[in-house]
């Protein structure tokens, strides 16, 4: 299976806050920004995969600076790694006000998802992704120590079967 660029499935959505998106002190939600959060990213994993996907695990969600009603939400997502039936995917999300300013960087999470077979039932193959600028290549290559983070932490692999952290740490 040929491998695709990560630009390929990059995908971008945007959102405006709503009063009803928001909690009683005019913040936006966490769990809605989640939902949107998990949307973009299901979709550019979809794109990526060229198959139905669903969330295995989302992981690191960092919410830095508050979102307030009226604020303007872009999402970013690009894949930055792909294994043997499952992608992860890096999501970004920047918020702004109306008119475009006071622009301010105020999430983001990493995301795994699971391509599925035609039936929908099984997992299958995914493409490799094909990093190209520094950036990419730096979030691919953490990405394996993600993994096994992830899986030591859902007691699917033994701590000391952790390579990639072990070598991480072990360079420091």
């Amino acid at each position: 299976m040929k491998g695709k660029k990560i630009t390929e499935s990059a995908t971008i959505m945007t959102e405006m806050i709503m009063p009803n998106d928001a909690n009683p002190l005019g913040n936006l939600m966490g769990g809605n920004l989640m939902r949107w959060m998990d949307i973009v990213a299901g979709i550019c994993a979809g794109k990526h995969c060229e198959a139905h996907v669903v969330t295995a695990s989302v992981d690191h969600v960092s919410f830095q600076k508050p979102i307030h009603i009226g604020d303007v939400i872009t999402l970013n997502a690009k894949v930055t790694r792909a294994f043997n039936t499952s992608v992860e995917i890096f999501v970004e999300v920047y918020a702004e006000n109306i008119k475009g300013h006071d622009s301010r960087k105020s999430n983001h999470a990493y995301f795994t998802f699971v391509a599925l077979d035609d039936e929908k039932k099984k997992p299958q193959a995914v493409r490799a992704v094909l990093p190209l600028s520094k950036e990419e290549i730096e979030r691919y290559e953490g990405a394996l120590r993600r993994r096994e983070m992830r899986l030591v932490l859902s007691g699917r692999m033994k701590p000391e079967e952790a390579v990639e952290i072990k070598d991480f740490f072990a360079a420091l």
